[in-house]
């Protein structure tokens, strides 16, 4: 066994059920201690209704929340949690997400652990971009619980320079701790010939046919907002170009006011709504489309469409937490809300000779490389 894993234990609390895995989100969650565990001893504190067997990874999932909304203020997980914390030897615990800061706090002071806090975004800015009224007091708790833990994890190294500065932390105490990928290597040629001749045959579309694909859940405002930038500014730009393509546009829960894209009544775009097979179109498309423009962290739909060998066309904003140094050629860069650059950069790709994604993606973005990371950060914390 590895003698870390011998000798360091470590709670995750992951106040929401992430298992099976979906969302980006969820597979952020899965992913990190699926690799983690491979690395210390680790547990994972979830909600009571978690399917325990969706579970990989060699962690102990502890089925302990209610789904209430009240769980986030019910002070008799802190006696649930002490005691397992006494009882595993616990020497760090894991916050993903900051909503839990007060336990975590709690913990911190009277078990003597090690607090980390694993930001998935700067929730108080993702929320200020939604528009809600109350983000001044999140941000403001945000702020607090990093300040008070002893390691911060940060999804981008954009969001962990803003936190260093609006936070005032201290840098040797944050790290970059990003969503990752599985895959060692880019899906190869043969591969994406085969799934893309399955996906045009699915759809009645001609093998020669560029395949432009959008995914998400479009119960999420920023996502509603990117397929909005697709179907009234990007998709006319490229029609009025001339060039033959296609769009596929895959997700779940979209609203009932897009009976035109339902019915299929855009020229150039198929919705193909909620697919069981979502990896086969991201190793079928030639180019993935990210127009979006709000919400925070890192957008997971860009790593796993590198990973697939797809080359992708972001705003700025939908590319923070991508290092142009690993993307290489394989991502077209766009200011904000600048369609006719955005349009230019598929029009541009869809000429341009295929390459392979870099082998310096997959030294940044992989899965072991990540815990590799937050391990050595924890070794580091023990001699503070």
């Amino acid at each position: 066994m590895n003698k870390m894993k011998e000798t360091i234990h470590v709670l995750g609390i992951a106040s929401y059920r992430f298992l099976p895995p979906i969302t980006g989100g969820q597979k952020g969650i899965a992913l990190f201690y699926k690799y983690f565990s491979r690395l210390v001893e680790c547990y994972c504190a979830s909600v009571k209704d978690i399917p325990v067997e969706a579970k990989e990874g060699d962690y102990t999932l502890l089925p302990i929340f209610s789904n209430s909304k009240f769980r986030y203020i019910n002070p008799i997980y802190f006696f649930s949690l002490r005691k397992i914390i006494r009882e595993k030897g616990i020497s760090h615990v894991i916050l993903e997400h900051p909503y839990y800061g007060w336990l975590g706090l709690l913990l911190k002071k009277f078990t003597g652990i090690k607090l980390i806090v694993h930001s998935h975004n700067i929730e108080g800015l993702r929320f200020r971009s939604l528009g809600k009224w109350w983000w001044k007091i999140l941000f403001f708790y945000e702020k607090k619980t990093h300040q008070e833990a002893d390691i911060s994890f940060f999804i981008t190294e954009e969001e962990k320079q803003f936190a260093i500065r609006h936070f005032q932390l201290e840098e040797r105490k944050c790290t970059t701790i990003t969503f990752g990928t599985e895959a060692e290597k880019p899906v190869s040629r043969e591969d994406k010939i085969i799934a893309k001749k399955t996906v045009c045959s699915r759809y009645g579309m001609p093998e020669s046919t560029p395949l432009l694909f959008f995914n998400a859940a479009f119960n999420y405002a920023p996502n509603l907002k990117a397929l909005d930038n697709i179907l009234s500014n990007v998709n006319p730009l490229l029609l009025e170009s001339g060039q033959p393509y296609q769009i596929i546009i895959c997700g779940i829960d979209l609203p009932n006011r897009y009976e035109k894209l339902t019915q299929n009544k855009y020229a150039n775009i198929t919705y193909a709504g909620f697919v069981p097979d979502i990896r086969l179109y991201f190793n079928a498309a030639d180019i993935f489309l990210n127009p979006i423009t709000e919400g925070g962290g890192i957008k997971t739909k860009v790593v796993e469409a590198l990973a697939a060998n797809c080359s992708v066309v972001s705003f700025r904003q939908g590319a923070y937490g991508i290092p142009a140094e690993a993307a290489g050629h394989k991502l077209f860069v766009a200011e904000d809300n600048n369609y006719s650059q955005f349009s230019t950069g598929i029009l541009k790709l869809m000429r341009e000779k295929e390459t392979d994604t870099p082998d310096s993606f997959f030294s940044y973005f992989h899965w072991e490389k990540i815990t590799e990371k937050a391990k050595n950060m924890i070794v580091t914390s023990l001699s503070d």
